[in-house]
């Protein structure tokens, strides 16, 4: 080879190099940073970027936040021919502490199909000139191309995103701000089908998403705020606590029933939660939500309903409305889905405190639908593994956060895994000061019988209580379960001169432990209910088979000390954490029933020891004269089998009667 042509090589090799590392260099068409919160408190961010070169959009998303400890880390890479044409999108990593992201989708050039590769499972969806590319919530970025998209699509009325629901997107209103000392108007809308229900965001002039308040593949609350406008955080939240309300409205005016001021439950078999035997052929009557007389039918009956909306009862069963112990009330679609599954009252243990005081005030009110809310107040303390906004690390900030608390009538203050033991006693004592009750997880370098001696009340989950007879170590062997030994004795001695109430949530913990093998459906049919946002999030596959045999050998011992609780005649609440909507709380009394108790004590565990635990057990709890008109009617005898809670026929409360199969429907749920 000649000199020359060296030479040329050589030039034509370092113009070669000049220009990939110029298009390496080359500045982003749009970057941008969003703070990533949970319940209010900063948790991560996502760095996004977006380049347009040779006809195509490339984005692509660093998404990561840490919950409680655990790295939740999601990249992802969208690819469109400008905002309006989607062509791929590839996702890896997770949405939420326990869920996984592997998918990638193509959509085809003619649009009329959409390929999904998930692990190794290949599936096809029809697709049309409405169709984007979406994969739940995550990452934020991708809900800004979703808006994006809306707009250069003329604002359809719907959106399609298979496998997922349908996409539907309408203005809310919009919110002025001052940011950096200028005044700013941000545009709101509500998004529904990527997570379950609604979520709100907003849109600035220039087509860049500045806010996002919405749930976590976990349920759980999730802000996304863009760097400029974090000082602004609250401002989204209690205006996206506005809009949840009006929806809240809009359901009402869909489903709710107006009390009836005096109404006749007729030929029906009672069984009032006391513990009595059932009364066969039973009038229960109901004036202005109150219980007013509980009588045998007679042949008179007729002419005493004068007056009176009639329910016809015959072949029917009436039980005290149920109660939820450990809910987390994070949107107005949980109001619905409690009616329909029959449950009356519910416990928060844990919310954003603008959010729950408002929806539980709503609610007081009349305005919207939903079973009575009962606060208790979420504290944590600063740490790795912190949870919410409401923190405590000196004492006078613990006694500040009970105070805060009290006035806004939460009834007790649940404490938070992060909290220092030091100021445990600190918050025991000021809410009993008030007249609260103390619940919670027990914090890290505590145990379960070092939270009771400190002041709690209550214990939220049988995995804490496990681990006060147990020393459970991560990835070790786990050790035997002697519930007879001199420490247990101990143990069960001091719950018993504390009057400990135990709330254990188990059904939650079947489902997390579970072996993949057994599908979650045989176990919790209510899954197969579900809408597909909320199926997604919640139809867990299951432990693999490495960890099955340790995490089975861990339930039967959780299930074991559950049992021998009940035994030994402490008390037991029931209660969910979520779980599967609407559905949990029916398993949990299942599982109670196959741990020893009676169908009456399981009954009881949701009716009469909840109210007794909360203070209420005067006007709620049991089906008795002169007591809120709370009950549900049952198309089968919860004595015969347990299972029969979840055959509602109708659900009332405060003297308002509720069909279930319209509650479910306007949540999206299959009745």
């Amino acid at each position: 080879m000649q000199p020359a042509t060296y030479r040329r090589l050589g030039l034509l090799a370092c113009l070669l190099l000049v220009q990939a590392v110029h298009a390496q260099a080359a500045p982003a068409d749009e970057q941008g940073v969003f703070v990533l919160h949970k319940f209010a408190r900063a948790i991560g961010e996502e760095r996004y970027t977006i380049h347009r070169d040779a006809g195509q959009l490339t984005l692509t998303s660093d998404f990561q936040f840490t919950d409680r400890g655990t790295a939740v880390p999601l990249k992802t890479v969208y690819q469109a021919k400008d905002e309006a044409h989607p062509l791929s999108l590839k996702v890896e990593g997770k949405s939420a502490r326990f869920a996984e992201l592997h998918d990638a989708f193509t959509l085809d050039a003619t649009q009329q199909q959409v390929q999904l590769a998930r692990g190794k499972e290949q599936q096809r969806f029809a697709a049309n000139d409405h169709t984007f590319l979406m994969d739940g919530y995550s990452p934020v970025a991708m809900q800004q191309m979703l808006m994006r998209y809306w707009m250069a699509k003329g604002k359809p009325a719907r959106i399609d995103a298979p496998p997922g629901e349908p996409i539907r997107i309408a203005p809310t209103t919009d919110l002025k701000l001052n940011v950096s000392g200028h005044a700013t108007m941000v545009h709101g809308y509500e998004v529904s089908g990527l997570a379950w229900g609604t979520e709100t965001l907003w849109m600035d002039d220039e087509g860049k998403l500045v806010a996002l308040v919405t749930r976590d593949a976990e349920e759980d609350h999730f802000e996304a705020v863009r760097q400029s406008y974090e000082a602004a955080l609250g401002a989204f939240i209690q205006r996206a606590a506005n809009d949840s309300l009006a929806s809240l409205a809009r359901l009402g005016a869909k489903a709710r029933q107006p009390a009836a001021k005096r109404l006749a439950i007729t030929h029906v078999t009672l069984i009032d939660g006391t513990g009595a035997a059932p009364r066969r052929d039973a009038t229960v009557f109901v004036e202005n939500g109150i219980i007013t007389r509980i009588l045998p039918d007679q042949k008179e009956a007729p002419l005493t309903l004068s007056g009176y909306s009639v329910l016809d009862g015959s072949g029917k069963y009436l039980i005290p409305g149920l109660w939820d112990m450990h809910a987390h009330y994070e949107q107005v679609e949980w109001g619905p889905v409690y009616l329909a599954s029959g449950v009356t009252t519910v416990r928060d243990c844990g919310n954003e405190f603008d959010f729950i005081t408002s929806v539980r005030d709503a609610l007081d009110q009349g305005h919207g639908i939903g079973p009575r809310i009962l606060i208790a107040g979420l504290v944590d303390g600063t740490g790795a593994k912190t949870l919410g906004a409401v923190t405590a690390d000196t004492p006078a900030e613990a006694v500040a956060v009970v105070r805060r608390y009290k006035q806004v009538g939460a009834r007790q203050i649940k404490i938070y895994s992060s909290m220092k033991p030091e100021l445990v006693p600190v918050i025991t004592a000021e809410a009993h000061r008030l007249g609260m009750t103390v619940t919670g997880h027990v914090p890290f370098g505590m145990t379960a019988p070092q939270v009771v001696e400190a002041g709690y009340d209550s214990i939220n989950h049988i995995d804490f209580v496990t681990r006060g007879f147990m020393d459970v170590q991560p990835d070790k062997p786990l050790p035997p379960l002697d519930l007879h030994d001199a420490k247990a004795s101990r143990e069960f001695a001091l719950y018993k001169q504390h009057h400990t109430v135990f709330d254990d949530t188990i059904a939650l913990y079947e489902i997390w432990m579970h072996p993949d093998t057994t599908p979650l459906s045989s176990i919790e049919p209510g899954v197969t209910h579900l809408p597909p946002s909320l199926a997604t999030a919640l139809d867990s596959p299951g432990v693999p088979p490495a960890r099955a045999a340790r995490s089975s050998e861990y339930y039967k011992d959780m299930f074991a000390v559950l049992r021998e609780l009940h035994r030994q005649g402490l008390a037991i609440v029931a209660g969910t954490d979520q779980a599967i909507p609407g559905h949990s709380l029916h398993r949990e009394l299942e599982i109670y029933v196959q741990a020893g108790f009676t169908p009456m004590e399981a009954l009881q565990a949701a009716t009469s020891v909840p109210a007794r635990f909360m203070g209420m057990d005067r006007e709620l709890g049991t089906i008795v004269v002169g007591k809120r008109a709370d009950m549900v009617l049952l198309d089968g005898d919860p004595l015969a089998d347990i299972r029969n809670t979840r055959k509602v026929v109708r659900t009332i409360a405060g003297g308002a009667v509720y069909e279930p199969a319209p509650l479910w429907e306007s949540v999206g749920f299959t009745p």
